[in-house]
């Protein structure tokens, strides 16, 4: 139903354009840079008709008015953080649909990294967009949220289906497999991942998106009821929460 058409923008970002192929309703997930964005859709010849923000931050809604302007298109944002979406004109939350034409996502809350962020999952075509919550081996900063409401946000992306594509927004994906082997130093699918990660970023190639099937076996942010990785914190019998919390203050030092 959907094309999607990812760029790199600003330091380490992805934009990102989603096209309904039935209506040529076309969206950006998030407004990173007006500038990209509008050099990515002239390639395209699409016309921005939405704009899909998962959160406040001035990478992820900074570009709104600029859009908004030159295209008249519709703001979504979370509802957690309506005062905080530059233009917005429709403030959603869990369980709300967001229609872009004849394709659906629906709407996650997500709070953590933000106090509203909010994912979008188009199920048909098996694309989640997550913003800031998840990263390839990685989850954002608790800026705003305590460990118990992220983790319980990543347990709701855990329980899509494995083949889901995660659209996240940056690229820190060697970063983050550098800090995922110093708590899980065993895990084979973790170093092969790893290796990987290096060619292609060698070769100047994107590492996203990633599945929620590559994550489930190499996130440490995700495997807080792993085996190997509470051995290796020492916190063999504690609850997920706390081992969360511990690999979330190990990589902010890190």
């Amino acid at each position: 139903m959907l094309d999607i058409r990812q760029f790199p923008c600003l330091s380490d970002n992805y934009g990102y354009l989603i096209r309904d192929r039935q209506t040529g309703a076309v969206a950006t997930i998030d407004t990173p840079d007006p500038d990209a964005i509008n050099a990515a859709l002239a390639a395209e010849g699409w016309r921005l008709t939405h704009i899909l923000n998962t959160h406040h931050h001035w990478d992820h809604a900074g570009g709104n008015l600029a859009l908004k302007e030159q295209w008249g298109c519709e703001v979504i944002g979370p509802k957690g953080e309506a005062a905080r979406i530059p233009g917005i004109d429709r403030a959603v939350g869990e369980g709300d649909i967001v229609t872009l034409g004849a394709s659906a996502a629906a709407v996650i809350d997500t709070p953590g990294h933000t106090a509203g962020h909010i994912v979008y999952y188009f199920a048909e075509d098996g694309a989640a967009f997550v913003g800031d919550t998840i990263f390839a081996m990685g989850c954002g900063r608790l800026f705003e949220g305590a460990p118990e409401e992220m983790w319980a946000s990543l347990r709701k992306i855990a329980a899509l289906p494995p083949a889901t594509k995660l659209y996240c927004a940056h690229e820190y994906t060697q970063a983050n497999a550098r800090f995922a082997r110093t708590v899980e130093p065993d895990n084979e699918a973790l170093k092969a991942r790893a290796a990987a990660v290096d060619a292609l970023r060698a070769a100047g190639t994107p590492t996203v998106p990633t599945t929620l099937a590559e994550e489930l076996a190499t996130n440490p942010f995700l495997r807080a009821e792993a085996p190997g990785l509470r051995t290796a914190l020492g916190m063999p019998k504690a609850d997920a929460v706390a081992v969360f919390a511990e690999t979330r203050a190990r990589k902010d030092a890190f």
